[in-house]
């Protein structure tokens, strides 16, 4: 009876040994191999055995990990709090480095990239942080990237999603807004006075050169005032033209006196 207890009890161990050496890594895994304290290597995917208990596997994922950076509040450069949020997208390259280097990757990434955010935002001014905010995500993107390169993490996009403006801020803004858009009216305003004067000016002088020119257009006003039949239009005509009708019926028309000192 003692034997069989003994031999059962082997056999436990023996499936449970067996067990603890057979590991399966997944594809977008890697299990970095510690023997006896010792850093052996990264192996996977697959199936593969170890040593019990002298033996120790931590499995690493090698997929992009979206990290949220949460809000962070700053002072730019030019004196403007605000708070700003992030979002980074890391990968391990190196399992054993992330492993061995630091004692947990993904916290020390959260952290050197909160740190680095304030640090991007205290070095710039808030005009580039709202209209040149590709130039902000690349600069922090390497700041972070090299960072954690000795931790065999690389990071390949860094994104500021959301910029919380002070109430007072955002008031001096709209006013900065609507001072533009009534400069720009103006401006566009003047440069339709100059090219009409300009028209002006050139029509002027065609006139000028065309005598015959101002009365078309005389006549073509009068037509256009006609249009509305609701005016009286005096029209003046020129002496010349009403002389025949102004001589009395049968006279001939006067004959120019004889010169002095004929017959």
């Amino acid at each position: 009876m003692e034997f069989l207890t003994t031999l059962g009890v082997i056999v436990v161990v023996f499936i449970y040994l067996l067990f603890s050496a057979v590991k399966i890594v997944q594809e977008y895994e890697r299990g970095v191999i510690f023997r006896l304290g010792r850093l052996v290597g990264a192996k996977g995917p697959g199936l593969f055995f170890i040593i019990p208990i002298v033996d120790r596997m931590v499995k690493v994922d090698l997929r992009t990990v979206t990290l949220d950076i949460p809000s962070q509040e700053a002072i730019t450069k030019d004196n403007v709090t605000v708070r700003v949020n992030a979002v980074a997208y890391f990968r391990v390259v190196s399992p054993t480095d992330a492993i061995v280097n630091v004692e947990n990757y993904k916290q020390a990434t959260w952290q050197i990239s909160q740190t680095s955010l304030r640090s991007v935002l205290g070095q710039s001014e808030l005009d580039e942080l709202l209209t040149h905010r590709e130039a902000i995500n690349r600069r922090l993107q390497q700041i972070i990237d090299e960072a954690t390169e000795p931790w065999g993490i690389k990071v390949s996009i860094v994104e500021i999603k959301d910029v919380e403006l002070p109430d007072a801020m955002k008031r001096a803004m709209a006013r900065q807004a609507e001072a533009e858009r009534e400069k720009r009216a103006k401006i566009i305003h003047a440069e339709g006075e100059l090219q009409a004067a300009q028209t002006l000016r050139d029509a002027a002088n065609t006139i000028a050169t065309a005598p015959a020119a101002i009365q078309l257009r005389y006549l073509q006003t009068l037509t256009e005032i006609a249009v509305e039949k609701n005016s009286t239009i005096i029209f003046p005509v020129p002496i010349d033209f009403l002389r025949v009708f102004l001589r009395p019926e049968g006279s001939a028309p006067s004959q120019p006196s004889a010169p002095a000192g004929e017959a």
